[in-house]
């Protein structure tokens, strides 16, 4: 995408009140691959935004926001996990804390075979979560908001957290890779389903787990 196009969508964006609305799923900049972040807004700009998004994510509240979720098709994503859970959780599902980091132009591979189960929610299907089974552990490409290269291996939640905001990038949704037979609301998620793994539910629901 090139800065003409971008720069006005984006400061039309930063003009508006914070946080920044949420798009929803059925909104196409969803289902579009982003466009790779190439200077096109300038370090300025570029910090405005990701300090926008930063306060969206936050008061969501979510633990990741990608770009595409702000209206903007660019392959930008902010990341931040304070795993502020009960340990009983935290243990299952290996969610230890994410500091805040951003994302530009993120790309992952599986480290290993193996692969996790658990619930998942997205700020843009709101009120809906559902089972994805995940790799445990994946190695991330990227660069960060001062064009430093990103190397890194990631694990258990972080590693989940990554792979989900880097798939909005793609324009994939996490109910693409999701157990269908897992769908649930948010109340029954709370009621039914708010154990550390998903086992119950899969018992109950009729699926299956990796």
């Amino acid at each position: 995408m090139s800065s003409d196009a971008l720069v006005p969508q984006v400061d039309a964006l930063l003009d508006g009140p914070l946080p920044l609305p949420i798009v929803a799923a059925g909104d196409p900049v969803l289902r579009r691959p982003a466009a790779a972040y190439e200077g096109q807004l300038g370090a300025r700009r570029l910090e405005r935004l990701i300090e926008a998004m930063r306060e969206t994510m936050h008061a969501a509240p979510g633990v990741g926001l990608a770009a595409p979720q702000v209206g903007i098709a660019l392959r930008l994503a902010v990341l931040e996990d304070t795993a502020e859970v009960p340990e009983e959780i935290r243990r299952a599902r290996e969610r230890e804390p994410l500091p805040f980091r951003v994302l530009l132009n993120p790309v992952y591979e599986p480290v290993g075979d193996r692969r996790a189960a658990f619930f998942e929610g997205c700020l843009s299907v709101p009120g809906w979560g559902a089972v994805v089974a995940r790799h445990a552990r994946v190695r991330l490409r990227a660069l960060d908001a001062a064009g430093a290269a990103v190397d890194e291996v990631f694990s258990g939640w972080p590693a989940r957290i990554v792979q989900h905001e880097t798939d909005h990038l793609a324009g994939r949704l996490y109910l693409d890779v999701a157990e269908p037979r897992s769908l649930s609301s948010a109340a029954a998620m709370a009621e039914r389903w708010n154990q550390p793994t998903p086992e119950r539910a899969a018992e109950a629901l009729g699926f299956p787990l990796p």
